[in-house]
């Protein structure tokens, strides 16, 4: 696997936003031979239905580069052509969290997976390797509590939380969106360097300082009115709710679907710090997405990060009979790959 890019999108502003994004990433990576793809952007509220949405983001990536040199993955984790995407759009709505989930099964047999992004948490668990996936779509994996929508960067605070211990008292948060996890892990030093790619609530810039004034909002409050350590530890209290939140889903995953001790927590995503504190808690072993796959060392943190797109090329490749075993370090058949999130 040579290379990772990873792009912003506001695609609920317009399609101008993923052409823009596109365009960057061909100006960095150029085309390829072929390429696949995976989508959860067809959730976003531009589209007044998710197989509208889907339609509308296949028939763009078609006419972008062509229909006979792309394959949409599915929820059966394998690829087809536009035509049947188009066909049957919900077969590949939001399947991203599968493609990540195929290459642990294929590679570490016993894992329990967790891909902690900015928006969203994926815990998948894998054994004997097979995908023992509860839901397929999004509506049944959030019931079962596999997808739980929870991240490290674009939650707002209100949804962490309904009161929050301050000044001696229980205070409700404001329901409003005045702060996101962004600013909360921001000012717990947890939040790594590029992980947060989108404008901040208040559009205002991204330190220490400005995170805390918008937490401060939260409550109520301006950020003066209190000590600065006063609101590093509101932080930190929120991103113990929100560990504990991620810890009773995985709970619940593995009371419905026991694993073997010795299997590891495959940690994923911008916000896999979570990942690896919770598999500590859970008494098990981690390993980083990025180190399953034949990947050059200055790439593989960029892999965790888009475990799902990583894992589409390699499956792509594998698929479409490119020779990932025998390709040397770095490579993934000679293509780039592109990755764009929304």
């Amino acid at each position: 696997m040579e290379r990772v890019t990873q792009l912003p999108c506001a695609l609920w502003r317009g399609l101008a936003e993923l052409h823009a994004a596109l365009d960057a990433a061909v100006a960095q990576m150029g085309t390829a031979e072929l390429h696949a793809v995976t989508m959860t952007g067809e959730m976003v509220d531009l589209f007044p239905s998710r197989a509208q949405g889907v339609r509308t983001l296949v028939a763009l990536m078609g006419d972008r580069f062509g229909a006979d040199r792309l394959r949409i993955f599915d929820s059966d984790g394998g690829f087809g052509s536009p035509a049947e995407a188009l066909a049957a759009p919900l077969r590949v709505a939001s399947a991203n969290w599968l493609a990540a989930a195929a290459v642990v099964a294929a590679l570490e047999p016993d894992a329990l997976v967790i891909d902690v992004g900015s928006t969203t948490t994926d815990l998948i668990a894998v054994r004997g390797g097979r995908i023992r996936a509860r839901g397929r779509d999004d509506a049944a994996r959030l019931a079962s509590g596999e997808l739980v929508y929870a991240g490290v960067v674009r939650t707002p605070v209100m949804a962490m939380a309904e009161a929050v211990p301050f000044g001696g008292t229980k205070v409700p948060l404001i329901a409003e969106w005045f702060a996101a996890a962004g600013d909360v892990y921001r000012l717990t030093g947890q939040l790594p360097e590029g992980a947060d790619q989108h404008p901040t609530a208040d559009g205002g810039d991204k330190s220490v300082a400005a995170s805390a004034r918008r937490l401060a909002r939260m409550i109520g409050r301006d950020a003066e009115s209190v000590v600065p350590e006063r609101w590093r530890e509101l932080a930190e209290w929120l991103a113990h709710a929100q560990a504990r939140r991620l810890h009773a889903a995985a709970e619940r995953l593995l009371a419905d679907e026991p694993l073997p001790p010795d299997a590891p927590v495959v940690a994923a995503g911008v916000g896999r710090f979570m990942a690896v504190e919770l598999a500590r808690d859970l008494g098990r072993r981690v390993i980083e997405f990025g180190a399953l796959l034949p990947v050059a060392p200055d790439q593989r943190n960029r892999v965790t990060d888009c475990a799902p797109a990583a894992a589409v090329a390699w499956l792509a490749a594998r698929e479409f009979n490119r020779s990932v075993r025998q390709s040397p370090p770095g490579s993934l058949g000679g293509d780039d790959m592109q990755v764009v999130e929304h």
